[in-house]
Parts: C-alpha cells; structure tokens; sequence
C-alpha cells in the first residue's frame, strides 16, 4: 500500500510540470521533438519504445487522471515493458491537458465544470484522428489498441465510429453502456454503434475482481453481448485486481502478448 500511495503521490507532484491549459500550434508542436505529434488539433506528447516486427503498433491509452497529471510518468514504463514483451513498436499517449499536451480544443478528462468527456462524439473523434496519425505515422498494418478505464470506453466506441482502424483492442476497466452510469443526452458508448464495428476486430475484456468503480458485471454483460452479435472476443479475469492497476496486471499483459500474436 506504501509503494502504490508513493506512485500515486510522484504523479500529483509531476503534474505541476505539464502544459496543462496551453496552446500550442501546430507549427509550434513540430519543434517540440519527435515526442510529440499533432492531431486533431491538439499537440500531443507520447513516448515511443521500438520493437523489431515492422508493419504492427501497439497504442496505450490511458483513463481519467487528475487534472494536469503527467500521465507518462506511469505509462512510459509499461509501454516498455510491452514493447520488450511483443517485440512490438508500443506508444503511450498523454490525452489532452496531461504531460505536455496541449489544451487547444478539449480539456482534461477530469476537469471543473466538464463531465462524460470520454462519452462525447467530438472526443472520440479526436482520439481516432490521433490513432489514424500515429498508425500513419510508424507505418503500421497492423494495431493494437490497449486502454484503461476512460481510455477503453473511448478506444471501445471508437471500434464502431471508426471501423477497421482498429484491429485488436484490450479493454480494462471500461464502460461499455455509459447510459447506464449517467441520463445525460448526446452520449456516446459502444453499444451505441456496435453494429458498425467490424467482424475481424478482436477483442479482450479485462476485469478485476476487486475493481470498485468497473464492477465486474459491467464487463461480462458486455461481453456477453458481444458474443450474440457474434464478435470474436474473449474474457479475461484478474483475480484480486483493483480498478487503478488492472491493464498492468499479470493476466492483461499475458493476454495483450497472446492476442497480437495471434
């Protein structure tokens, strides 16, 4: 419990480094380095680690943080860790308003006054202008979404607003219905556009057995769904597992190096 509330501590702290609230043009985002990449509008920063298969990317995206976190201070290490594991070129992005990434259109996924962020069309687009830069970018065929939390709802909706962009996608912690969790018009989730998704997209569906804020039952109704509709997806449980540690447990990553080797 010390080392997880020593971690959780060191992000709050770097979180005073970040751009948080800043504009930055695009012009200004292609001097910033090969670290960052400009899509949609906004600037993002990433942090790449290289692996030698050519033509696969594995994408990690991240859930709701405090607001001006540095994000990549946790995903950087895992994104490695990934890319060692599955020889796989593995990239983990800094959302909007984390890190150094700008705020030029959207703000942070926590944010006073902003609420189902990650459940708004224009957000999800924007994050699949991001995916479609990034596959562009590396040249890849071939790409694996891995998300957390928000970062699943999102990489989740985007299977149907986007199809085929994405080909597997590992989902921890997510929320499949947003409806479910809030009345508020003009959301958007899944089970909004799961007939849009295409039939050779992948699926793996992590859940924690002691994840408090995606009960188990969110998932597995999911992906029971899923199953009827006649998706190719597979259900992973993390026995003991909380919500904040749940794509970086033992059984997300096994099953993360299982499917893109598939």
């Amino acid at each position: 419990m010390f080392k997880k509330a020593l971690i959780l501590s060191s992000l709050l702290l770097v979180s005073n480094l970040s751009l948080n609230a800043a504009k930055i043009t695009e012009d200004e985002c292609s001097k910033k380095g090969e670290n960052f990449i400009f899509a949609g509008n906004e600037c993002i920063q990433y942090k790449k680690f290289s692996g030698e298969e050519e033509g696969a990317l594995n994408i990690i995206v991240h859930g709701t943080w405090k607001d001006g976190t540095d994000t990549l201070a946790r995903y950087a290490p895992f994104a490695e860790d990934l890319a060692m594991r599955t020889d796989i070129t593995t990239i983990a992005v800094a959302l909007p308003g984390y890190s150094g990434s700008s705020t030029n259109k959207f703000t942070s996924l926590s944010h006073d006054g902003v609420e189902n962020l990650a459940a708004k069309k224009e957000y999800v687009e924007f994050l699949g202008s991001l995916v479609e830069a990034l596959k562009e970018k590396y040249q890849a065929n071939k790409l694996t979404y891995i998300g957390h939390s928000a970062g699943c709802m999102m990489g989740a909706t985007l299977t149907g607003v986007k199809p085929d962009l994405i080909n597997n996608i590992v989902c921890a912690g997510g929320v499949y219905n947003v409806h479910e969790k809030s009345k508020e018009k003009g959301l958007i989730s899944i089970v909004d556009v799961l007939d849009n998704v295409s039939k050779n997209t992948k699926f793996v569906l992590v859940y924690g057995t002691a994840d408090d804020i995606s009960k188990p039952e969110v998932t597995k109704d999911f992906y029971k769904l899923a199953k009827e509709k006649g998706f190719d997806v597979k259900l992973v449980e993390a026995v003991d597992a909380p919500h904040i540690d749940l794509d970086m447990t033992t059984e997300s990553k096994d099953a993360i190096e299982e499917i893109v080797a598939d």
